[in-house]
């Protein structure tokens, strides 16, 4: 008796349920090994915006959401195109429009018709930094920069949400963008959100993945933007059902494409495992990626993204730090922080050559609990005292290696 009982409950099964398939683990990470090897080869030569790379990615990503049935919501099909003027003056800012001239880049977009009020907009940036240049922490000759954590990772993460999504979220929309020209200055993103191809009024949230392929043995995520909305803290608890540790921040602003839907009033959040010392340089390559790790934080965001899909659209609050007074600097320690560290003052994740730091005798792991007169608690604090200073100034840093509190002079 049980066989045919059994076999009556598989049949069932299939009917009801054969219209949402289960998309495994393991069927996640063989998509996002196949995009992220695409997405990081030379043949791409790093993506960088108007080049054929970066159109070659372009028609790679418009490929895979053809293929999971989006609907084209760009300007040209798949593809939202822009330009932008470059001034020569570097205290000019670039213009990013519509014109013939300059750069011309190129968004993707797909979108997933729920026919439902509001939209939840997940996006990901996918140009590099090409040959390297301005933007490049690598010293030597020019070389193919693959990016595959900044940002193939957050690319293929997003091919797979979509996967996702087109299944299971049916109480909303979901506009699925691919930006260019984030690795110059937010391009493809601050485009969009003044020239949106779905009323931004209607934009739910906004979900940015930006180098998330690098998950630690602590299994550390940090997720930034959680004061643009009251809703995110206790959501974000509640979907931590995979003992993720999570290092938050409050900020809708940050160096990543959240900020220009933010910045239009957006709750936003962004997705980050942590700098290492392949950021911006030519070794960030395909067979360094956490898979494993870059699935945890897919199925982490697809917990967060359902929780929400049948509740009413969530409020919006502006953070502390979004009224024009950011600390601004002219000089550098020359040092990248540890973004994933929460314990106090800001701990070092790399030091550059022939840096002030380096100059001073300062290594990755040293942590920065004084600069000049200002103790440094967090990386606000460290960014504060650091936007005291300018170029030739001296200041005693104090900072701690292993139990031991060093002092040492700085000059900028």
């Amino acid at each position: 008796m049980r066989k045919p009982t059994n076999f009556i409950l598989i049949i069932f099964s299939i009917l009801i349920f054969g219209c949402t398939p289960f998309v495994t683990d393991k069927e996640i990470k063989t998509g996002l090994e196949k995009d992220i090897a695409y997405l990081a080869d030379d043949k791409l030569e790093g993506r960088a915006i108007g080049t054929e790379g970066e159109t070659l990615a372009a028609e790679y990503i418009a490929q895979g959401f053809k293929k999971l049935g989006l609907t084209p919501k760009g300007n040209e099909g798949y593809f939202q195109i822009f330009n932008v003027n470059k001034p020569t003056n570097p205290h000019e800012q670039a213009v990013i429009g519509d014109g013939e001239n300059g750069i011309s880049g190129k968004n993707v977009v797909g979108f997933i018709d729920n026919k439902a009020e509001s939209t939840v907009i997940i996006g990901a940036h996918f140009d590099h930094l090409g040959y390297g240049a301005e933007g490049s922490l690598y010293r030597g000759e020019a070389a193919i920069h693959n990016g595959a954590d900044d940002n193939a990772s957050g690319t293929a993460a997003i091919l797979q949400l979509a996967r996702i999504m087109k299944n299971k979220g049916k109480d909303k929309n979901y506009l699925i963008i691919a930006f260019s020209g984030e690795e110059n200055g937010l391009w493809g993103s601050n485009y969009f959100s003044k020239n949106a191809t779905v009323s931004l009024d209607s934009v739910d949230f906004m979900i940015n993945l930006d180098m998330v392929g690098r998950l630690n043995d602590e299994k550390t995520l940090a997720i930034n933007g959680v004061g643009t909305s009251p809703v995110w803290k206790e959501k974000l608890e509640a979907a931590n059902t995979d003992t993720l540790k999570l290092v938050t921040s409050e900020s809708g602003v940050g160096p990543s494409d959240h900020t220009s839907f933010y910045l239009q009033d957006v709750p936003v959040l962004h997705f980050f495992t942590g700098q290492h010392e392949d950021y911006h340089r030519p070794t960030d390559d395909a067979d360094k990626i956490n898979y494993e790790g870059l699935v945890k934080v897919i199925r982490y965001i697809e917990r967060l993204v359902l929780s929400l899909d049948k509740e009413e659209k969530i409020a919006f609050t502006k953070t502390q730090d979004s009224n024009g007074d950011n600390p601004r600097f002219t000089v550098s320690l020359g040092v990248v922080p540890d973004y994933l560290f929460d314990g106090e003052g800001m701990r070092i994740d790399g030091v550059s050559e022939n840096k002030p730091a380096q100059k001073a005798g300062m290594q990755k792991g040293d942590i920065v609990l004084k600069l000049g007169d200002s103790t440094i608690v967090d990386m606000m604090g460290y960014m504060r005292a650091l936007s005291i200073f300018k170029t030739g100034d001296t200041t005693q840093l104090q900072y701690k290696r292993g139990e031991e509190v060093i002092s040492v002079e700085v000059i900028f």
